[in-house]
């Protein structure tokens, strides 16, 4: 799911883009009908073993093991640069049947840090399973990409068209923005889509000793094990999606859903917030939903000081207010938040909803737990991104660490791989979230409108997402405009992954959800056919598994015993 915003200046310390050419012993390996084989140059990926030890960041929990494994940047070129995909995983308490491998969504969401944050949710889990994790390719700790300040650059060029002020203007902006990502993070910028994301799975499958993938995806992560399904069906386990994505819809299309759904949600917001004495828009819903609009309209012709170096603009607002409704229980610190931006002038608690004016991952919310629980500086987090000191030096540029070093030790067969390709957490790039999210959405989507083909498109859109939401459309219509400039991506995932002959996948929609519809999961679950059961979640928030005790239990049910629910069964908002 494609997110954006209009962009605070997202000063960024660029790093290395460590791809390691870490050369791995051919060694010979049976293969399945959709596995890997000697002919097809993979086999000696599918021979390694992750080592497990404690992870070397002291603000990870001491139980929480980190390991990697090796994969090639191109798997049609298996004898070339290859990266290191960063593993965690919380040991089984008991008896252990394998590993459950989670995906929290984004694109862009780094695994690691979110297992860290929220894993007391997940360890019943553990029961049965060691529960892993990891950061996709490009994301977090592996071989992150960066755009370095060609991402501020993209985002306020995409809201600057969504104005229409000067459309040509900004979509020379995007393809300059997009040309500088390109080579700020060099070849993976091009390998980064979520069908090499699922062959990765499928390494990382074999590496943890398991015969079949069992899978435990949010939002985008629903994407990935769908897809996932369709390149290994033989290989799924046992498979539960929750938030499910679209295979479907253009951006175009995703981004109308996204503001109809945030719209919905922020109607039902004000329905609540309007009951209390306390709502800063008063207690008529319908004059409560005007002065949002007029405050929205009113903060992006006179943006409001932070004191942090950069103003609060509507559009911000409009980012920190659905950030805030992709959870019911972010809503009494939301209607606090906007009380002191509207009565008090004051922006910062309002500041702690925008993620430093990016897109976050779309990540279940701490059942019970604060905003912001998962990683700071994402979702509700309260920090802001660092900026380098004056004369800090930057990072060596990207893609120059493509060959491997004189004299590099080939690897053991069965070992992982040599030190490489996993980055510190404190040298993952600033804009890494935004610049992957981007990144991961264009590789997976194969529209790539010419510009007269936008320009005289843009009214039509523009009145079409001001109907879907008079708040919130112009912030997404600025996603229909992210990939201009940028190779046009797949059709795999339009095209190929329908009529999955796999194992049976437990697909969880929530009725109130604001960034992934329930339709979505109607058709996805008829595009996948009758391997997909549908478990009917009529709750709000995104997502079931965190704010719904009885998805939760129907998941971890699925999951830990294979007892499946009825398809078309259904939680109820109290359970």
């Amino acid at each position: 799911m494609l997110s954006t915003s209009r962009g605070r200046a997202l000063a960024c310390a660029a790093t290395t883009l460590a791809l390691v050419g870490a050369v791995l012993p051919p060694v010979a390996a049976a293969a399945g009908q959709d596995g890997p084989s000697d002919r097809d140059g993979l086999s000696r990926f599918y021979r390694q073993q992750v080592r497990w030890s404690a992870c070397p960041d002291p603000a990870i929990p001491a139980d929480l093991q980190c390991g990697r494994v090796t994969v090639p940047v191109d798997y049609a070129r298996p004898d070339g640069p290859t990266l290191d995909v960063a593993l965690a995983r919380y040991r089984a308490t008991g008896p252990s049947r394998g590993s459950v491998v989670l995906n929290f969504g984004g694109p862009g969401g780094p695994g690691i840090l979110q297992l860290a944050a929220a894993g007391d949710d997940f360890m019943g889990l553990t029961e049965g399973y060691d529960v892993v994790t990891f950061d996709p390719r490009g994301v977090g700790t592996t071989s992150p990409v960066t755009c370095g300040g060609s991402t501020a650059r993209a985002l306020e060029a995409a809201d600057s068209g969504a104005r229409a002020a000067d459309p040509r203007a900004a979509l020379e902006e995007l393809r300059g923005a997009a040309d500088a990502c390109a080579r700020r993070s060099g070849p993976l910028l091009s390998r980064i889509g979520t069908v090499d994301a699922a062959r990765d799975l499928d390494v990382m499958r074999q590496a943890l000793g398991d015969a079949r993938l069992n899978y435990l995806g949010f939002s985008y992560g629903t994407r990935l094990g769908a897809v996932y399904a369709a390149r290994f069906p033989r290989r799924v386990g046992r498979f539960a999606l929750d938030g499910v994505d679209t295979l479907t819809d253009s951006l175009a299309e995703q981004g109308r859903a996204a503001a109809q759904g945030q719209q919905t949600a922020l109607d039902d917001f004000l329905k609540w917030c309007t009951e209390d004495v306390a709502c800063a828009f008063g207690q008529d819903t319908r004059t409560a939903r005007e002065y949002v609009q007029e405050l929205v309209r009113s903060l992006d012709d006179a943006p409001v000081p932070t004191g942090f170096g950069d103003d609060l603009s509507g559009q911000d607002l409009v980012g920190a207010i659905g950030q805030a409704l992709y959870s019911k229980e972010l809503w009494p610190s939301l209607s606090r938040a906007l009380a002191a931006l509207v009565e008090d002038g004051d922006p910062r608690a309002v500041m702690g909803f925008t993620a430093g004016g990016v897109g976050v991952p779309f990540v279940p919310p701490v059942r019970g737990g604060a905003a912001g629980a998962f990683v700071p500086a994402v979702r509700g987090g309260t920090d802001t991104p660092r900026v380098p000191p004056a004369g800090e030096p930057a990072a060596p540029s990207a893609g120059a660490s493509l060959v491997p070093p004189a004299g590099a030790v080939p690897a053991a067969a069965g070992d992982a791989p040599a030190d490489g390709g996993v980055v510190a957490q404190e040298d993952v790039p600033y804009d890494n979230l935004p610049a992957a999210l981007m990144a991961v959405n264009c590789a997976d989507d194969p529209d790539r409108p010419s510009a007269d083909r936008i320009v005289r498109d843009l009214g039509r859109l523009r009145a079409e997402y001001e109907e879907a939401s008079p708040v919130f459309g112009r912030y997404r219509l600025a996603q229909v405009l992210m990939c201009y400039g940028r190779p046009a991506g797949t059709d795999y995932i339009r095209e190929r992954v329908r009529d999955v002959d796999s194992a049976r996948m437990l697909l969880v929609g929530t009725r109130g959800d604001p960034a992934t519809p329930y339709r979505w999961t109607v058709e996805t679950a008829g595009r996948l056919g009758p391997s997909a059961v549908v478990l009917d979640n009529r709750g709000e928030g995104h997502t079931g598994y965190a704010s719904s005790e009885c998805v939760h239990r129907k998941v971890d049910d699925f999951l830990l015993y294979g007892s499946l629910p009825p398809d078309g069964s259904s939680c109820g908002p109290a359970e």
